[in-house]
């Protein structure tokens, strides 16, 4: 069965420097026979009228525009033993006002035959009256090509001719490595559900109408966008009016994606959620353009890990700027976090607390941070106590306070790091301090040590 896909392409007028107030947007539907095929609950014929006859009447009364309709596949039967590769045609011409006559060619034509893509592109060509415009196609299909030409072809010749082309290419489970092939053509997007599918349609027509887009370049270290995956904030420029909200996400040629969706009309102020956040202010878009988006990003990740045998791994590690006491993060034991490149300052949530100090992250590398595994103490008593546990240093004869005894129970349990430690205590009832009790004891990972008090 063939993949639905949908191909936006723009063909514009060589001449750049025209000022370009009409636009023109040819639509092409694919009504091969394919499209009978069943998606999301419905036949994709239906699905496919049902989101074009919506844009197209979204777009009535549009200022300076018009529209036009070619159909391919609807002529013509395919059979086991032919398919007509000719089958492509021009139903509604270009005209001001022409919405209700290409939703009712939409509605009631019946699919029946083959795929000719490249012909149907190369056809459209001639469909414009003049080059006096911004010429649109939009090529809504659900099949690759299935004849014997190929898109890429028809580009060089669409350029020969001097016409400019710039598709953006809308999957639905295609295969990446057929897309590779068409790197002479333009941009990818998959779309995997019809919502999904609505939401690019709408998208595509938005920057066929305005012909301004951004990417948002999260740059590395070396001054190049290859960091990703962030979301990013963009505010009215000098206010708390927050705009947009994306996730920062890569093409299939792992480029900054495109955005179209944007009003070109305000400046804006960038926030990156990186850790920490980067905020570039006052970004300026230009009408028309395709407008570069730059935040400095450079990351890479910090992970702490338990080596050898422990009790727990149920550890939290407190992260802070070098120097600096408010907390960045606090992430899991053996979790991988992408920071900014820098130093910071690490507090592992052990007991008793291990400290780091000036940590580097370094761009697209692993900073590892390794500590002991635990051991478990389990302690008893016939009667309620107080009392707090120590870690004794022999380095210095020190006692470090560790922690304190639930004084609600007689027993309990904790995960100690490896070493020497001392239990104070006394019953909580008792009223001289001549109850007062010192236990030593050791602690080894991975193992336990159970008191009797």
């Amino acid at each position: 069965m063939k993949k639905f896909i949908l191909f936006i392409g723009i063909f514009l007028a060589f001449n750049v420097g025209y000022a370009q107030e009409l636009t023109r947007i040819l639509f092409i539907f694919d009504a091969s026979n394919s499209m009978n095929g069943k998606w999301e609950g419905s036949t994709k014929i239906d699905l496919a009228r049902e989101i074009l006859g919506e844009e197209i009447e979204a777009l009535r009364g549009t200022p300076n525009l018009e529209l036009a309709l070619r159909v391919y596949g609807h002529q013509s039967p395919i059979t086991p033993t032919f398919q007509d590769c000719d089958d492509t045609k021009l139903e509604v011409e270009f005209g001001p006002d022409n919405y209700s006559r290409i939703k009712s060619f939409i509605n009631r034509v019946q699919p029946k035959g083959t795929t000719p893509i490249a012909r149907s592109l190369e056809a459209a060509a001639d469909d414009f009256p003049d080059k006096n415009a911004r010429n649109i196609i939009i090529l809504i299909t659900d099949g690759l090509e299935a004849c014997d030409q190929f898109p890429c072809e028809v580009a060089k010749k669409l350029k020969s001719k001097e016409i400019g082309v710039t598709p953006f290419v809308v999957g639905l489970g295609i295969d990446l490595k057929y897309l590779n092939a068409f790197d002479c053509i333009g941009r990818f997007y998959e779309a995997s559900t019809k919502e999904s599918f609505r939401k690019v349609i709408k998208s595509v027509i938005t920057d066929a109408l305005s012909n301004t887009t951004a990417q948002i370049n999260l740059n590395d270290i070396h001054g190049k966008p290859t960091e990703t995956n962030t979301t990013v904030f963009l505010y009215k420029a000098g206010t708390k009016d927050l705009k947009y909200t994306f996730t920062h996400t890569m093409n299939f040629k792992n480029q900054p994606d495109t955005i179209v969706v944007i009003d070109p009309e305000m400046q804006y102020d960038m926030v990156v959620n990186t850790l920490p956040k980067v905020t570039v202010k006052g970004l300026k878009l230009y009408k028309g353009q395709h407008n570069i988006l730059p935040a400095d990003c450079p990351q890479g990740m910090l992970k702490v890990r338990v080596k050898g045998s422990t009790k727990t791994k149920d550890v939290q590690v407190r992260v802070t700027q070098a120097g600096e006491s408010r907390t960045l993060n606090v992430q899991d034991i053996d979790q991988i976090q992408k920071y900014m490149v820098g130093d910071y300052d690490l507090e592992i949530l052990t007991l008793p607390r291990i400290y780091k100090d000036n940590v580097t992250i370094s761009q697209s590398q692993h900073t590892y941070i390794d500590i002991p595994g635990s051991g478990l103490l389990e302690y008893r008593c016939s009667r309620i106590l107080v009392g707090q546990i120590f870690l004794l240093n022999d380095s210095d004869d020190t006692a470090e306070w560790v922690c304190d005894l639930n004084d609600r129970t007689s027993k309990g349990s904790f995960f100690l790091q490896p070493g020497k430690y001392k239990i104070v205590y006394r019953w909580k009832d008792a009223v001289s301090t001549d109850y007062t009790n010192v236990k030593n004891f050791i602690i080894k990972s991975g193992g336990t040590t159970s008191l009797n008090l």
